[in-house]
């Protein structure tokens, strides 16, 4: 085998989710009730636009959870182990590995061809002259960058963007072929009907989309292979990597939160306002309790001791990845522990109304077992009131991740993220000139990724609100 598959703490979780994720669909699919908002949420065009925007985020996100080891060259001498190397990478890495190996001196700006700051460089003849340096990769393509550098920019830039727009009809091709399986019609009348908007689905809106995203992808991946197009960091990083590699930490940071807070909320919240009495009086008291903690401070609390334990047993991890997986996993911990109260709430004024109801009534009196009775009626009637929380929630964690980077208790600062990129680039804003691109590539990101959540999250609440479907 030419590699060696690693699965970090992280991984583990992201599977699971994605298993609990499968089986969700599965069971969704075989109840109307559940099936039925979902549907109004992809004829939404807001929906499905943000559903497309979205999917380019997870795509990334996965194939940077796939870890492994390479395989070293083999020793010539006979009987020697195989060995792989120390160096733990992901696809992503693979996909990006021009702009991982690209490393220059220090800082340099967008599309520059030379360094950011001046340098004393030696002249054929001996004599020193304080200039700007050429970059090692950003460029070194030209030969005259003062004059072939904008009509370089500008052919690559058209290139990137034909092989965006060749990609995006053949995944327009191949996707009204199978709509029009489905709908058992020829495929010229599925295009006519998408292009004039008639399909219940908005295609027309998700395939505008997908080209828009398709065509800044193809433009930025081919720009990227002789340019650094969103600049280097203070060590020569290529931005644009830093900035793709943050995106599984922000994807993480804000689906494995639910993952860990979610059991501790729906049970306490729904045992609570069941079975009222000694058992809400319980849990109200653990939840005012851990409310009244600052949850910065027991985030704080929480790293340092994480920390002080990686210091005293450093020989047990094997790589920096796994050290710096570990504190985000202690990370989502942490934030798990202290997220789960809000919604334990709203579940036990939902159950509280719930239990009074009728048909629960019934159920009690026919001498229906309590358990069986949540399961069976509470459960199913609060999901509404789960997944628009837990949507809602997203938006909030990804943020929180770049304001705990950014006092020093978030992720690990090796790890990639875009809270880490923002506490780095802080210091650099009183230089002048600014060195603003490090920043500015992390807010963009940032910024496309909660705005889609936050747009999804409305579609969401308005398909799931039961007062609003029936106002509909």
């Amino acid at each position: 085998m030419p590699f060696l598959p690693v699965v970090l703490w992280t991984d583990g979780l992201v599977y699971v989710l994605l298993g609990l994720m499968a089986a969700f669909a599965l069971y969704a699919s075989r109840h109307e009730h559940i099936r039925a908002p979902w549907r109004r949420v992809v004829r939404a065009r807001v929906g499905v636009a943000t559903i497309v925007v979205l999917g380019f985020y997870v795509a990334v996100g996965l194939l940077d959870t796939v870890h492994f080891r390479l395989k070293l060259p083999q020793p010539a001498e006979a009987g020697a182990g195989v060995q792989f190397a120390p160096e733990v990478l992901s696809l992503l890495d693979l996909a990006l590995a021009g702009l991982r190996e690209r490393q220059e001196k220090t800082y340099s700006a967008p599309f520059a061809t030379h360094l950011f700051v001046k340098e004393a460089i030696e002249q054929p003849d001996g004599s020193l002259v304080r200039d700007f340096p050429r970059l090692d990769h950003g460029g070194a393509h030209l030969a005259d960058p003062a004059r072939q550098r904008g009509g370089d920019i500008a052919w690559r830039g058209l290139k990137g963007a034909l092989q965006g727009l060749l990609i995006w009809a053949l995944v327009c091709a191949g996707l009204i072929r199978w709509i029009a399986r489905v709908r058992g019609e020829p495929p010229a009348k599925t295009r006519s009907d998408i292009l004039a908007g008639r399909t219940l689905i908005p295609w027309r809106t998700a395939f505008v989309v997908l080209g828009l995203m398709l065509l800044v992808s193809a433009v930025a991946v081919e720009l990227s292979r002789m340019y650094h197009i969103l600049g280097t960091d203070k060590v020569g990083e290529d931005v644009f990597y830093q900035t793709l590699k943050s995106i599984r930490t922000g994807l993480l940071i804000g689906t494995l939160t639910t993952l860990v807070m979610l059991p501790a909320a729906v049970m306490l919240g729904i045992m609570a306002g069941y079975f009222r009495g000694w058992v809400d009086d319980i849990i109200q008291y653990l939840y005012t309790t851990l409310n009244s903690i600052p949850g910065v401070l027991l985030i704080a609390a929480a790293i340092l001791l994480l920390q002080v334990y990686m210091s005293n047993h450093a020989d047990e991890f094997a790589s920096l990845v796994e050290r710096a997986d570990l504190r985000l996993l202690f990370l989502v911990l942490i934030l798990g522990v202290t997220s789960w109260t809000g919604l334990c709430r709203l579940l036990r004024g939902e159950s509280l109304k719930l239990r009074e109801v009728d048909f629960v009534q019934a159920s009690t009196a026919l001498g229906v077992g309590h358990f069986t009775l949540i399961g069976r009626h509470i459960l199913p009637n609060v999901m509404h009131v789960v997944l628009i929380t837990l949507v809602l929630d997203f938006s909030g964690l990804v943020l929180a991740e770049a304001v705990l980077s950014y006092i020093n208790i978030g992720v690990d600062p090796t790890m990639n993220s875009w809270g880490n990129m923002i506490n780095s680039a802080r210091l650099e804003l009183a230089r002048d000139p600014v060195v603003w691109w490090s920043l500015a590539a992390a807010f963009v990101f940032m910024f496309t990724l909660v705005l889609a959540a936050n747009l999804f999250a409305d579609v969401v609440r308005d398909a799931f609100d039961p007062r609003l479907r029936g106002a509909q």
